[in-house]
């Protein structure tokens, strides 16, 4: 016996509850039970919207006092669609285009979302406004101009921050209100089973919340799709070397250098870490440096040599004590003994050295001549008449 088909409001109640899952449990982001869950929360959503469309629940000849209370949840199943095509994990093979793609489908819903409350006049003006304007520039969409100086960037976030704080505190005022169904109703799945008027406006207000955030979503895709832009591309598989893509991803964004490895100009060309397995020249033809390298000095020095001098200090370290240094330079003649009292007491004369008290008795006999033959102030010739 085949298994009926499940109505819609049974597989919109499942999508639902994967979704409260994924916003109630802390799974981790690599967990299989998590990316599971995401996948089948994506599923049931878009069964949802299959159903949805064979039975033609939305009509764009309809107006929204046409559509019965029971249904208005089921103008949100895009929104919560995008909500978890942005939970997506990432290939880990080609994370910056999976994640664009998943972007891209993310926008889409969004986009499907807000073109269908439009069309049942459900977006008050500021957000009609930012639909129009979201239109005419979808990739560059932002809730706060870039031309405003900071201090009005900063008042226009403050200003979404409160409001959404208030769209989120009137629904959860409405959803606790007795009208809108007793705690017991909650519990097992059927809220909204009290009074159809705070029903209704619990779902307007649900929708009004969501609207919000859909337009702060969009701002926050293009940021991050610009983001992806700038990353650089993963490296070709020729250039992994047989290594796991990670590794390839590290050469990549370290320039190449791996752990062990120090590009030098010197190396061989057929050596196993030589330019050509590095991706090609270390400079171009105009003297640019193409990859980072290390210059060496006298032909190259070894690892060891290298390793030694990081671990030197910063500062040179003394080779000798003061006073072998004291010592080295009275050697070398560098120090002037005396001065002070002593510098002005002559030694006395050796009466037994004959040789010095003649070399004495001349150099006083000479300058005693040169003062005779030049008296004081006879040099001075400028002042004379």
């Amino acid at each position: 016996m085949e298994d009926e088909p499940r109505s819609l409001k049974n597989v919109f109640a499942d999508a639902e509850s994967k979704r409260l899952t994924l916003e109630n449990t802390p799974f981790t982001p690599n967990s299989t039970e998590y990316a599971d869950t995401v996948s089948s929360a994506i599923k049931l959503y878009q069964e949802s919207l299959a159903l949805a469309s064979a039975v033609s629940l939305f009509s764009p000849n309809e107006s929204l006092e046409d559509l019965s209370t029971t249904d208005l949840p089921f103008l949100l199943i895009n929104f919560h669609l995008a909500e978890i095509t942005q939970k997506i994990p990432s290939s880990p093979s080609s994370p910056r285009d999976d994640r664009k793609r998943i972007l891209s489908a993310a926008r889409d819903a969004y986009e499907r979302y807000l073109h269908l409350l439009d069309s049942y006049s459900l977006l008050p003006p500021p957000h009609k406004k930012l639909l129009e304007q979201y239109t005419d520039a979808p990739t560059t969409f932002t809730t706060v101009s870039l031309t405003a100086n900071p201090e009005a960037r900063r008042n226009a976030k403050i200003a979404n921050f409160k409001l959404e704080k208030e769209l989120r505190t009137k629904l959860d005022f409405l959803r606790r209100r007795p009208e809108y169904g007793t705690e017991d109703d909650r519990r097992g799945g059927t809220a909204g089973a009290g009074d159809e008027d705070a029903v209704r406006e619990v779902h307007l207000a649900h929708l009004a919340y969501s609207t919000h955030m859909t337009f702060q979503a969009l701002e926050g895709l293009n940021r991050e799709w610009e983001i992806l832009s700038l990353a650089p591309p993963p490296p070709p598989p020729s250039q992994s070397n047989g290594s796991n893509p990670s590794d390839a991803r590290d050469r990549q964004r370290y320039g190449g250098l791996g752990d062990n490895t120090t590009t030098t100009l010197d190396q061989p060309r057929n050596n196993t870490n030589s330019l050509l397995n590095r991706g090609g020249p270390l400079l171009s033809k105009q003297g640019k440096p193409l990859q980072p390298f290390t210059l060496l000095p006298g032909g190259g020095a070894n690892r060891a040599e290298m390793t030694r001098n990081v671990f030197r200090p910063s500062h040179n370290l003394p080779t000798m004590t003061i006073d072998e240094y004291l010592d080295e330079e009275a050697r070398r003649g560098g120090i002037i003994e005396g001065g002070g009292e002593a510098s002005g007491r002559r030694p006395e004369p050796d009466e037994d050295n004959y040789e010095k008290a003649d070399a004495e008795t001349m150099k006083a006999r000479a300058w005693d001549e040169f003062v005779e033959a030049n008296p004081k102030g006879s040099g001075n010739t400028l002042n004379r008449g």
